[in-house]
């Protein structure tokens, strides 16, 4: 940030781990490859690249079988369900998936509905249900959320319809009054993974409901292919940032393969093109950073009601039109996302965060508002100011201009449950916020402007309760320095392709010390460097995006970096993507690195 001291990240390397008999992996995973599976757990090529066969079954899912059985009455007597997703990408490919997957198994009466951010807020809210009353459902099946809206709920209740909720927030202390709710979070759920997304656990649901109406004769042969639908399981689950465990894992390695084959929906495929990523080398980091941005802004400055119009289209030319609607909203939200952020750091720095950056517990935490902001793109900006400050942020805006409800989102850093905080909270400050939820590093919640300033002293106060000087130092885990024949394209290639990664299962990080023989600006704020190392004859390219700060670079570096295929120059072509610099004269590599225990 500029005009303030940032946070210095250490670098701890993974301990080694051994990979397991080489003649027990296969002859395309180079050691190199099987070192960094066995430093995240995955000593075995089964645990390593699990496959669909070996997915977790159903069972174990509360409320799972009351679930199929509202789902294939609804289906058999030809009942309206209506499917309400959520303003997010894990909402909408959710209600998108919901909405396909019944209409494979015969349900003629499916309609969907999304809930407005600026109108109507988060999740199935009383205005909301009264806003769908005309559409008679018989059922109601809510998506990514639910589990939070007792009042929207009971609103629905009350009109006579049945209500399912499916959804993978943490529970409070008291369950809505729904028919059935299927959550692998609730108390006492069995089931093998806690951290499915939304879209994951409507996909099991409909994993049940196949198996049910299977069993008794009601489809022909063994039923729809319900991966069909794992391209739209893939992107939620990777642009809710839920751990990828095996499980999830398995998910969405077969959603990207689908993906890559040109087999996903219209809809995607036509997000994959607007973002200019090719299809047949699509990574989960692609759908991160370019495919699930692109839909959540329509959720975020528009109506998500587009975005999953987008995901059930398909039409590939309308489905293009559709596209190329949500990248322009895309490229408006940035806008208002870095005026949004520039005001934060403005006001950030007039605070003086030097004692916050050095591990000073009164600044454990970090409160954000300004009157003008919109309530949609908080969320980015909270996640935008802990990646820089390392630090627990919520980022509050008014819930309509000149409102005087707020609206914030929280995002957190490891060992900082969010949530928990916010129950914390709550419990020792009754009334001071009057509506919360989310996960450990990320959560919503909304309060009263006038209880700001209480917010965010006791924010504050429990975040320096609970965070050590351990917790606040940002570190980066290594996998520690690559040898001199491993900087090529087979082994960048072999790192790209043997993910999977993402939260839980990180992407490969290294470490050295390198010369630096060549340097350019780009692009304003980026840095072009020549890179040299003991060991490899040939200058090694590397991009360090956003380090320009009207100095060059010093003649030694410390970094560390991604090794990734060049496509861009083809052929053997690799480049170094820098996570982070330090000057490396007179010190040596271990005065910057340190151990770690961690596995992940």
């Amino acid at each position: 940030m500029a005009g303030t001291v940032t946070p210095r990240r250490s670098i701890r390397r993974r301990p080694p781990v051994e990979a397991g008999q080489a003649a027990d992996w296969p002859a395309d995973i180079p050691p190199l490859l099987r070192r960094i599976y066995a430093a995240r757990g995955a000593t075995d090529v089964e645990a390593a690249r699990p496959r669909l066969a070996g997915l977790l079954p159903p069972h174990g899912l509360l409320d799972l079988d009351r679930a199929v059985g509202l789902l294939s009455t609804a289906i058999r007597e030809r009942r309206r369900i209506l499917v309400v997703g959520d303003f997010d990408c894990d909402g909408a490919t959710a209600c998108a998936l919901a909405v396909r997957g019944l209409r494979m198994f015969g349900a003629h009466d499916v309609l969907h509905a999304v809930p407005n951010r600026i109108v109507h807020g988060y999740g199935l809210s009383p205005a909301l249900v009264d806003e769908l009353s005309p559409l008679r459902p018989d059922l109601l099946v809510t998506v990514d959320h639910g589990i939070a809206c007792h009042a929207g709920i009971e609103a629905a209740k009350a009109l006579g319809w049945q209500v399912l909720v499916t959804d993978h927030h943490l529970p409070g202390e008291r369950l809505p009054a729904a028919d059935a709710i299927v959550n692998p979070n609730r108390e006492g759920d069995d089931f093998g993974s806690k951290v499915l997304a939304g879209v994951g656990v409507m996909f099991y649901v409909l994993l049940a409901l196949r198996a049910s109406l299977r069993d008794e004769g009601r489809l022909e042969g063994k039923g729809p292919d319900l991966a069909q639908l794992l391209d739209l399981v893939a992107v939620g689950t990777v642009a809710d940032l839920v751990p990828l465990d095996a499980n999830n894992r398995a998910l969405v390695a077969a959603g990207l393969r689908r993906l890559r084959a040109g087999q996903g929906c219209a809809g995607l495929k036509a997000l994959v093109e607007v973002s200019g990523r090719r299809a047949e080398l699509l990574s989960a980091a692609d759908i991160g950073f370019a495919v699930g941005p692109r839909l959540n802004a329509a959720g975020r400055l528009e109506d998500m009601a587009l975005g999953i119009e987008c995901l059930l289209c398909d039409d590939p030319a309308r489905a293009q039109e559709l596209a190329r609607q949500l990248d322009a909203i895309n490229r408006e939200r940035r806008n208002v996302q870095q005026a949004m952020l520039d005001e934060a750091e403005r006001a950030l720095t007039a605070q003086s965060l030097d004692a916050l950056v050095q591990g000073d517990a009164g600044m454990a935490a970090v409160c954000a508002f300004e009157p003008g902001w919109h309530p949609g793109v908080v969320g980015l900006v909270a996640s935008k100011l802990k990646e820089r400050l390392h630090r627990p942020v919520v980022a509050f805006a008014p819930s309509e201009p000149g409102s005087a409800s707020l609206r914030g989102s929280a995002r957190s850093i490891p060992g900082f449950h969010v949530r928990d905080a916010l129950a914390a909270i709550d419990a020792r400050h009754p009334g001071l916020i009057e509506r919360f939820g989310g996960h450990a590093m990320a959560a919503g919640l909304t309060l009263d402007v006038s209880r700001l300033d209480t917010f965010q002293a006791a924010f504050q106060a429990h975040a320096a309760d609970t965070l050590d000087a351990a917790t606040l130092q940002a570190t980066l885990d290594s996998d520690g320095a690559l040898a001199a024949h491993e900087f090529d394209r087979v082994h960048a290639e072999a790192l790209r392709d043997g993910g999977p990664w993402g939260q839980g299962f990180p992407e490969p990080l290294f470490d050295g010390e390198f010369e630096v023989v060549d340097w350019r600006v780009v692009g304003e704020r980026h840095l072009k460097l020549g890179l040299r190392c003991e060991g490899v004859r040939t200058q090694l390219p590397a991009i360090h995006f956003g380090a320009w700060h009207g100095e060059p670079p010093p003649s030694r570096l410390h970094v560390a970096y991604r090794l990734a295929p060049d496509d861009y120059r083809g052929g053997d072509a690799i480049q170094l993507v820098v996570e982070d610099a330090v000057p490396a004269v007179g010190r040596r590599a271990a005065d910057r690195v340190e151990a770690t225990g961690s596995g992940s």
